[in-house]
């Protein structure tokens, strides 16, 4: 019998078996190797780019809106720091996720943000991260909100704007809308000057939308708005509407407005219109009156007829006129005075006193048609005053060889014609100035986030000589003190102003009157124009009845309120008649 030869390894054997799992591990931890070389030594940087971008929340920092202020730097609109509070469900339903827990931590909040803990329980409930509970609340509640450490609850800083000076200027520097736009004023049309520049926070966060306290947090600061100052006076704003207010109610009136302008300057310290809105609760985003409606300027368009007809030397203030109650031109038109009278024997001067219409056209026919349109348009009728507040009217000014033939004698005392109480009062105040026009102006300037102030540019304009300029003012001053002027006397100052009836035309044939009083004060030094104008009064239609006492009440103040001296010299009246 045969012996047995050795035997063979096959291939289920332990050894064969070993070896082949060893090769095996190798190769797999060779080829583990290498993947983990690649992920971490090539592609990981990129990797761990997108897990961080993941990650990675970005939130806006608001921009502050800037400041406006009065004159003095008084606050009349501001930005102050609100906070929105915000659940993140999820976090606080890990935390605890019952019904009782949700109606606990609602028992705490409902003391500081005002919401009963029945209605904002199931707010804390939910598959959310990001839900509000309350929007802005004070920093202090926002303080003791998040002092309560409940889950989940966080806070987002935002902004409210304010106005402490309530309706005082109100119709002035307007509002802004919910988005925090100017929506009105000069809110609105300051809006690119004040907006803030936005910052943004950027950070890490965890999968149920927890910040990571100890992950990336990158900060783009916020840069505030410009702040803006105006001219006006807020104590001399308010003292104003407050008159305004109590004559539009005593008369009748639809509406008043003042203005009270810097000669010097053409800085506009008041301006006030009757029944101004609150900027912090707006019922409406209507312009300024004194600045959108137009009228027709009557009587207080004189001033301009009487310039033109001293500067091309028709007249002086003392030629001697006889002035009829009616008087007709050459192409047939009759045109006649307020109130029926005989022939008076009046002097330029008495004929602006007595505020006469048909002494003013048969003087005033003197000067060409032409001219009368120049001095007119060289006053400002026609175009705005470029104050800068929305909604402002140019006026009408047909041209003239667009007049018909009654037009071309009407603008001589005020109609045919149509103009704002800007307009107007800067007629005045340009006769005040030695005929010269300063651009009348509610805001100095501006001041920027590293606190250097930029002033506005002023423009000025000649308009008639000096010595024109001053003649009428003397002519103004006689018409207050022997004319239809009387009741805008101020103790203790000399006065110069005129009195206006005139007439607004709103369609459909209907047609309200106007009345008003344009003043100067001190005369003898001019330092102020005061424009008073209520709109359809019904206790009188004439401007020194309902108009002047305004006027002499907010110009004794304002003059008194600035520290302006009372007047040193006695006035030299020009002779009204003649025998």
């Amino acid at each position: 019998m045969q012996a047995p030869g050795p035997r063979r390894l096959t291939v289920g054997t332990p050894h064969r078996r070993q070896s082949i799992l060893l090769v095996a591990v190798v190769v797999l931890l060779v080829v583990f190797t290498g993947r983990l070389v690649i992920v971490q030594g090539v592609e990981g940087p990129a990797i761990a780019q997108v897990a961080l971008e993941e990650r990675l929340e970005t939130v806006a920092i608001p921009g502050d809106r800037g400041d406006i202020v009065d004159a003095q730097g008084k606050v009349l609109a501001t930005t102050v720091e609100r906070y929105d509070i915000v659940i993140n469900q999820l976090l606080f339903q890990r935390a605890d996720s019952s019904q009782d827990a949700a109606l606990e931590a609602a028992g705490e909040l409902e003391p500081f943000l005002g919401i009963p803990a029945a209605e904002l329980a199931p707010k804390l409930m939910g598959e959310r991260q990001f839900v509000y509970l309350k929007k802005g609340v004070t920093p202090e509640v926002h303080r003791q909100v998040m002092d309560l450490g409940v889950v989940g609850v966080t806070a987002e800083r935002t902004t409210e704007r304010v106005y402490p000076a309530g309706t005082t200027g109100g119709n002035i520097v307007g509002f802004t809308g919910a988005e925090g736009y100017g929506q009105a004023g000069l809110e609105q049309i300051y809006d690119d000057q004040l907006t803030g520049k936005a910052g943004s926070e950027t950070f890490e966060q965890g999968g149920l939308g927890q910040r990571i306290p100890t992950g990336a947090d990158d900060v783009t600061p916020a840069v505030p708005g410009d702040d803006l100052q105006l001219t006006f006076d807020l104590d001399l704003q308010y003292m104003a509407q407050q008159a305004l207010d109590a004559q539009v109610l005593a008369t009748g009136a639809e509406w008043g407005t003042v203005e009270v302008l810097d000669v010097a300057t053409g800085e506009i310290l008041a301006l006030a219109d009757s029944g101004t809105i609150d900027p912090n609760s707006p019922t409406n985003a209507a312009p300024s009156r004194a600045a959108a409606v137009m009228y027709e300027p009557g009587s207080t368009a004189k001033v301009i007829a009487m310039a033109a007809i001293l500067e091309t030397g028709v007249a002086t203030p003392a030629s001697q006129f006889v002035v009829p109650y009616q008087y007709t031109v050459g192409n047939g038109q009759t045109f006649k005075d307020s109130h029926e009278h005989a022939d008076l024997n009046l002097t330029l001067t008495g004929i602006l006193a007595e505020s006469s219409n048909t002494g003013t056209v048969m003087v005033g026919q003197q000067v060409p048609k032409q001219v009368r349109h120049d001095y007119l348009s060289k006053f400002g009728f026609g175009s705005t005053t470029g104050v800068g507040l929305p909604g402002e009217q140019s006026g009408l000014l047909a041209a003239a060889e667009d007049w018909d033939g009654r037009s071309e004698y009407a603008v001589l005392f005020g109609q045919a014609v149509s103009v704002t109480t800007l307009q107007a009062t800067q007629v005045f105040a340009t006769l005040a100035n030695g005929g010269v026009r300063v651009q009348p102006h509610l805001v100095k300037g501006t001041t920027d986030a590293d606190g250097v102030f930029h002033a506005v540019e002023v423009p000025q304009t000649q308009v008639v000589s000096e010595q024109t300029a001053d003649t009428i003012l003397q002519m103004l001053e006689t018409a207050v003190a022997d004319g239809t002027g009387t009741k805008a006397a101020v103790p203790g100052y000399r006065i110069a102003g005129k009195t206006g009836t005139a007439q607004a035309f709103e369609g459909n044939g209907v047609v309200k009157n106007v009345a008003s009083f344009i003043g100067i004060a001190p005369a003898d030094d001019p330092r102020l124009v005061v424009n008073v104008a209520l709109y359809d009064p019904k206790t009188s239609i004439y401007g020194g009845d309902v108009a002047a006492p305004v006027f002499s009440e907010v110009t004794a103040h304002a003059l008194r309120h600035l520290g302006i001296p009372p007047s040193g010299t006695q006035a030299q009246l020009l002779p009204t008649t003649w025998q």
